[in-house]
């Protein structure tokens, strides 16, 4: 249809409904061979995105042989390089996809394996080190985080209400653990903004205004995530949730500080930046995730032990007196 035929269609004498059905037709007649080529694109689009997610699950899978392969030259008797290596390990491979189960295995290794009096301080490391290691890969934005937290949080309630007469012990290490994570990420998110030149393209910023939101309330999304496992839980797990929180509403003021401290370098440095920054990708990665989950959690209490090892023999030297 030419110009002059447009111009001689008296669109004042058509109804509402006439002049969506002509324009219409018009629309799809102008713009019929772009669609084509849309939809050639889209088609092309599904195939490199299924192609991708094939090179990434092979790349899990390569990462996973090579730290196994690693592992089984060093003597099993070397705790401290294996320890070294699984630390390793948890900061290269995506956890996203491995988390809940991650997180059940950790759990109840630290239960098996630990003493009673340091079980619950290597369960709230390694939920610590677990939250850390799954935030800071991808983007600090209020869905990916309530979601990573959400996890982890429930995966600790079906450990904590299979034993029930320690069940607040684990629920508290796992909500310490998490906070203690949460403000990790934050603190490493605002040092490497702090630096990062104005003109680079990855950086991880999925929206400005929505990370500038989010980091003002972080303390409402941390409660809110234990407010609604709470409310998903049985009568006792909840009571006990919501008692925590209750208590933890005063030990946020580091986590209100340092993400309002981020808020402002973000402010400072990017306001007058581009709204929208290239996505880094947060894609989940698949594989044995049950045998593998279990070997990371594992891996994961393993580091956690270590960590705190280390702290408690420091503690002794420095109170323990000297030989004169």
């Amino acid at each position: 249809m030419s110009l002059k035929e447009l111009q001689n269609i008296e669109f004042e004498n058509m109804s509402l409904h006439k002049i969506k059905e002509t324009t219409s037709a018009i629309i799809n007649e102008y713009t019929k061979d772009l669609r084509n080529e849309l939809e050639k694109l889209i088609q092309q689009k599904e195939i490199l995105e299924r192609d991708l997610e094939k090179k990434l699950n092979e790349l899990q899978e390569t990462k996973y042989r090579i730290f196994n392969e690693i592992e089984s030259i060093i003597d099993k008797k070397d705790t401290q390089t294996i320890s070294k290596l699984h630390q390793a390990k948890l900061q290269s491979i995506d956890l996203f996809d491995l988390l809940g189960e991650t997180v059940e295995s950790a759990i109840i290794t630290a239960l098996e394996k630990s003493k009673d009096s340091e079980a619950k301080e290597i369960i709230e490391e390694v939920i610590k080190e677990l939250t850390y290691e799954t935030i800071k890969e991808g983007t600090l934005n209020t869905i990916r985080v309530r979601k990573i937290l959400s996890t982890i949080l429930h995966s600790s309630i079906d450990i904590s209400e299979a034993t029930p007469n320690i069940s607040e012990e684990i629920l508290e290490a796992t909500l310490k653990g998490m906070r203690a994570g949460l403000l990790h990420s934050i603190d490493r998110f605002k040092k490497r903004l702090a630096y990062m030149p104005l003109e680079a393209k990855h950086i991880l910023i999925e929206d400005y205004d929505t990370i500038m939101e989010d980091l003002n309330q972080t303390d409402i999304l941390f409660l809110q995530v234990i407010q609604t496992q709470a409310d998903e839980s049985t009568p006792t797990t909840r009571k006990i949730l919501l008692d925590l929180s209750q208590k933890m509403r005063y030990d946020l003021e580091e986590l209100i500080y340092i993400s309002k401290e981020t808020a402002q370098v973000m402010k400072n440095r990017f306001s007058s930046f581009a709204k929208t920054a290239v996505k880094k990708a947060d894609t989940a990665l698949h594989s044995d995730a049950a045998k593998e989950a279990k070997r990371m959690g594992i891996q994961a209490w393993g580091v956690a032990k270590t960590a705190i090892g280390s702290a408690i023999k420091s503690a002794k030297n420095a109170i323990e007196p000297k030989d004169k």
